[in-house]
């Protein structure tokens, strides 16, 4: 049989991080590469009891939802996103699949195949699959350690004239960088400027490894919901566990309608049992405490990381030390190749994920992200041991 692909999807490239997790299955692969949170902070009783009192409400929870999402955690997180200076009401916001299917959805509602989409450079891997699903053309500005550069961003604006710009200003994926609030300012205002949409992308930015430091989001910067140019895009997944699936778009009612009605086509709704767990977690967890709670594990399980890269006596590298987040971005050696270390690594037992898989344009091919959330003590020091051998192997090989 000839099977004929769509010629969006036969040329779609494949997830890196995702092949390189087939790599990782066994005990003795050490996993730097996904974007995986530590189980053993998953709060597992409190989710069981959420389950438990969904359930003995009787049987609602098996059965077909709104499009929109369960509206008791629609009205839970509008008040959730107030406290961070979000206004935004039930109707504003649409409940999705995690958040990817928020920027799937907001993509396939707002752009025709053809459009241009700016980006930071280097930017989350995930989105440009979804860009490159859609048909789009991707080209992608500068950045500094303040965050993608105005000045950089407004000349390809006059270059390209892009529909929107998708970015994560908050511990991004995979830089682990956090935009100045002025940076922030700057590109609403020339966005406001110049027409542009803007999907802020926040799976993150309740991670922050000092809890005094607040990071206004673009959204709220840019005024209420109603004529917003901003949407703004979050997930349950790093706070409280991935598996639910559980992620929520706000902007404008226009967007949010628009974006029901392409959820419609897509799959009806989300899970009604997960929303309603959720719902039910909200009432009797404090999940502000379990979020303080993994951002000191997690800012410790960094700085475990960050000691230990200072350690190892390689001078040519250098990286971002974040400030929340789930990642470390590492420059290689000049020349080093990443692609070509990875499989050297791998075979020490190993992983990580090249930098090539986050440029849209022509990458830096010396850059690799590791993940610090997943591992640590004995673990995350085997693994940087490894790490360091195959970097110095493969210099010696080079």
């Amino acid at each position: 049989m000839d099977y004929r692909f769509s010629t969006n999807v036969a040329n779609l490239k494949s997830s890196a991080v995702r092949d390189i997790l087939k790599l990782t299955q066994g005990k003795d692969m050490i996993s730097f590469a996904g974007g995986l949170p530590a189980e053993e902070l998953f709060p597992v009783q409190a989710v069981r009891e959420a389950a438990d009192r969904v359930f003995t409400a009787g049987t609602g929870a098996l059965q077909y939802g709104l499009t929109e999402g369960y509206l008791p955690l629609r009205e839970q997180l509008c008040g959730r996103m107030a406290a961070k200076g979000m206004a935004a009401t039930p109707d504003e916001m649409i409940l999705t699949t995690g958040s990817q299917q928020a920027i799937d959805l907001l993509i396939g509602v707002l752009t025709e195949p053809g459009d241009i989409v700016l980006v930071e450079k280097p930017t989350y891997l995930a989105s440009l699959q979804v860009f490159a699903l859609h048909g789009l053309q991707v080209v992608a500005a500068d950045s500094d350690e303040e965050g993608i550069i105005p000045e950089a961003a407004e000349a390809l604006i006059k270059q390209y004239g892009p529909k929107l710009l998708y970015a994560v200003p908050t511990f991004s994926n995979p830089t682990g960088k956090v935009w100045s609030e002025e940076r922030r300012k700057r590109m609403v205002a020339l966005c406001k400027q110049y027409g542009l949409l803007v999907i802020e992308d926040d799976p993150y930015g309740d991670i922050k490894f000092k809890s005094e430091e607040n990071y206004p989001s673009m959204f709220s910067i840019a005024g209420p919901a109603e004529n917003n140019p901003v949407i703004y895009t979050s997930t349950f997944s790093k706070t409280v566990a991935p598996a639910l699936r559980t992620g929520w778009a706000i902007g404008d009612s226009r967007v949010i309608r628009m974006m029901a009605k392409a959820k419609q086509a897509a799959d009806l709704h989300s899970s009604t049992m997960d929303q309603q767990i959720l719902s039910q977690l909200l009432r009797s967890f404090d999940l502000d405490a379990h979020i303080a709670l993994i951002s000191r594990e997690y800012g410790d399980r960094m700085l475990e990381m960050h000691s230990l890269l200072e350690q190892s006596g390689l001078s040519d590298l250098t990286w971002v030390k974040p400030k929340g987040g789930m990642f470390l971005w590492v420059d290689l050696p000049e020349g080093m190749d990443a692609e070509a270390l990875l499989r050297c690594a791998v075979g020490k037992g190993v992983a990580f994920v090249p930098g090539i898989s986050f440029y849209a344009g022509e990458p830096k091919r010396n850059t690799a992200r590791l993940n610090f959330t997943h591992n640590k003590g004995a673990r995350t020091v085997q693994g940087v041991e490894r790490l360091v051998e195959a970097i110095g192997e493969f210099t010696v090989r080079s």
